[in-house]
């Protein structure tokens, strides 16, 4: 049987279109155990034997054409001193570092190989390997060093503008209030869309933005999140909104996320459209509404207040246009304006990293015009726009004030409510980030002993833990954001808590060596570690805890603050598996062969379909089977198939977790 992670060398030699000896001339430099048509190399080794050759055969191809012009002169004369030494920053890609040492990729790549490191062109490497990589060609090079003025990039690049250039822009609205008051419901009536049958629970997770057309003029829409725990990126949408639409229930009152509302429009000077939901049910009380929305300095219109109530129902569609037709009023009354004929600066309301595309971020822009081409920085990360979609998912080019869109093309992922600027070149753009970067790092730099949650309280009684780090993972930045907030408000006189990193994405084996480093332990929202990540866990005594709801992360740190946590019912992780390929099955579905790399798979245990170790589903099996049988159980290191109960969207290279829920003794 064909070997899944080895393969022989005439087959590689086949699917190169080349002979077995030529194959074995090409790598004989590569220290690799190969003697024969028959001997096998490791799937991982062919890959990049695959690489390799491609990538000098492109090169021969561009060596034969004439590619030498001015633009590539110019950037050479920058990219050297007059001494000659070849300037880079603190990580490069393979194939940008061979372009600046004047050599072929698949030269670097050799080099990097026999120092033990396998890595492709569109990899990075960082300065010390690019240095060694460096002196074997025989030429210097140092790193890029950041202009002073660089690191104050926003405050001369976001300018006021003269009036007489203004123009009118559309209004954006943040629609704000307590949790299931029906904010996104009313959205929904508004956009006739349906974002809340998307939303695990019906509560809105994540913010998002988007452009409604009423009788031939825009409205933009800020959707912020209901979750109580999302007031930071609440407050940033009020930040950057023009008029807040505050939902309260007809039948529940004023609460304590509404009060909360209320406070942040106020401190941004918002003016403030009270919509008065579910005036569908029997329970509701308008006046005692108003009344209540009185004590908090909103005194209604029809009681000679300057606060405009407008009673809905977004279930029945009811006052909607009401709704709409006062946000243009108090938008006129505004006069909002902004200059388009400027570089653009925006702010980013969302931001993550996306399989296919690489780092997304919904940026929302303030002034002037964004467009494709244009470079940007935004943070630690920068750019050059390769494509922007609108709100419907369409391609445009350009961005005018107000106008929210998602952009491609930004090295990483930015922080959600930074702010964007477009820059003159590229140099600018890395010079700005790198100086970010730096100062970032510098306050990152802290290590203590190791701590788990179970222990916490007993370290706080024998009072040895002053100060409890914390690493956050999220598949989406507001997440981050708003974990952090939440976990900060946990603090007490015994215990500080201090988040070290957050970012997006999977747990990995950096951020697990970050947290043996800093004593930290790490909490994760809506992703997973990987395999590498889970072993060096347990060989660092790294403590990871993974969520789905974040009310349950908040809940176990403060009980471990407090000394109560005492789970009843632990996850245990039984094994993994991977999907080799996928097969429609009349009347079944979709049906995954899958390889199991760790444990086992069972029939009755639960699963989680992990996608770049983001979560995307979690349920049951409704189908085992190794080869036409049906199965208890697979083991490690063997094949089988598996079909999973009402959900098909799986897809070759998806990791299949089983996991059983088992009582642990109090």
């Amino acid at each position: 049987m064909y070997s899944l992670t080895k393969v022989r060398v005439y087959e590689l030699a086949k699917e190169l279109k080349i002979t077995s000896k030529e194959l074995i001339e090409k790598v004989a430099d590569l220290n690799l155990d190969i003697n024969s048509h028959m001997s096998t190399v490791e799937k991982e080794e062919a890959d990049l034997i695959k690489e390799l050759l491609r990538t000098e055969s492109d090169s021969e191809i561009n060596n034969s054409k004439n590619t030498s012009n001015a633009e590539k002169e110019d950037k050479d004369m920058e990219e050297k001193n007059e001494n000659g030494v070849i300037e880079i920053e603190e990580n490069i890609i393979v194939k940008d570092l061979a372009e600046k040492l004047e050599v072929t990729p698949s030269e670097v790549i050799t080099k990097l190989i026999s120092l033990g490191i396998m890595a492709n062109q569109n990899q990075s490497v960082d300065f010390d390997t690019a240095s060694i990589i460096a002196e074997e060609f025989g030429i210097s090079i140092k790193k890029s060093s950041v202009e002073e003025d660089d690191e104050e990039i926003g405050f001369h690049l976001d300018f006021e503008d003269d009036p007489k250039d203004l123009k009118p822009r559309p209004p954006i609205v943040t629609v704000m209030g307590h949790v299931d008051h029906g904010k996104t419901s009313l959205l929904d009536a508004i956009r006739k869309t349906a974002v809340t049958e998307r939303e695990a629970g019906g509560i809105t997770q994540h913010i998002g933005a988007s452009t409604i057309n009423i009788d031939g003029e825009k409205i933009v829409f800020l959707d912020t999140p209901g979750h109580e725990a999302f007031t930071t990126m609440r407050a940033r949408g009020a930040q950057v909104t023009d008029i807040a639409i505050l939902v309260v229930a007809a039948d529940d009152g004023v609460m304590p996320q509404t009060v909360e509302a209320i406070n942040h429009a106020k401190a941004a000077n918002v003016p403030i459209i009270v919509a008065i939901n579910k005036m569908d049910k029997p329970a509701a009380n308008p006046d005692r509404i108003k009344q209540e929305l009185v004590e908090y300095g909103l005194v209604p219109e029809d009681w000679g207040g300057d606060t405009i109530c407008v009673p809905v129902s977004a279930r029945n569609e009811e006052g909607i246009d009401d709704v709409l037709e006062m946000i243009l009023l108090v938008a006129e009354m505004q006069e909002l304006k902004a200059n388009p004929n400027r570089k653009a600066v925006g702010i980013i309301v969302e931001a993550e990293l996306d399989k296919g595309r690489g780092p997304v971020a919904t940026v929302l822009v303030q002034k002037g015009t964004l467009k494709v081409g244009d470079i940007v920085v935004s943070g630690t990360a920068h750019g050059r726009v390769r494509a922007m979609l609108n709100d419907k998912g369409k391609r445009v080019k350009k961005a005018t004030p107000s106008i929210p869109v998602m952009i491609l093309g930004l090295s990483e992922v930015p922080e959600a409510g930074e702010h964007l600027y477009v820059v003159e070149n590229e140099k600018k753009a890395r010079n700005y980030t790198q100086a970010r970067k730096e100062k970032i790092r510098e306050e990152q730099l802290k290590s203590s002993q190791k701590v788990s949650l179970d222990d916490l309280f007993e370290k706080i009684q024998l009072g040895e833990v002053k100060e409890l780090n914390v690493i956050i993972k999220a598949d989406v930045k507001g997440s981050v954001e708003a974990v952090k907030q939440s976990l900060s408000k946990l603090e007490t006189d015994e215990v500080r808590v201090n988040v070290i990193h957050g970012g997006v994405g999977g747990i990995t084996e950096s951020d697990v060596m970050l947290a043996s480093a800093s004593n930290a332990i790490i909490i994760g929202f809506n992703v997973r570690p990987t395999l590498t990540a889970i072993d060096i866990s347990k060989r660092e005594s790294v403590d990871i805890r993974t969520y789905r709801v974040i009310y349950d992360a908040i809940e176990d740190i403060e009980s471990a603050m407090r000394g109560l946590l005492d789970p009843t019912i632990e996850e245990e992780v039984i094994g993994r598996a991977e999907i080799r390929a996928t097969f429609k099955v009349p009347n079944v579905g979709m049906v995954a062969g899958i390889y199991v790399l760790q444990g086992k798979i069972t029939r009755n245990s639960k699963i989680r379909l992990l996608r770049e170790d983001v979560v995307i589903y979690e349920g049951d099996i409704s189908s085992l089977k190794r080869f036409k049988d049906d199965a208890k159980e697979i083991q490690s290191g063997y094949e089988g198939g598996l079909s999973l109960e009402n959900y098909n969207d799986i897809k070759e290279g998806d990791i299949i977790e089983a996991y059983i829920l088992k009582e642990v003794e109090r």
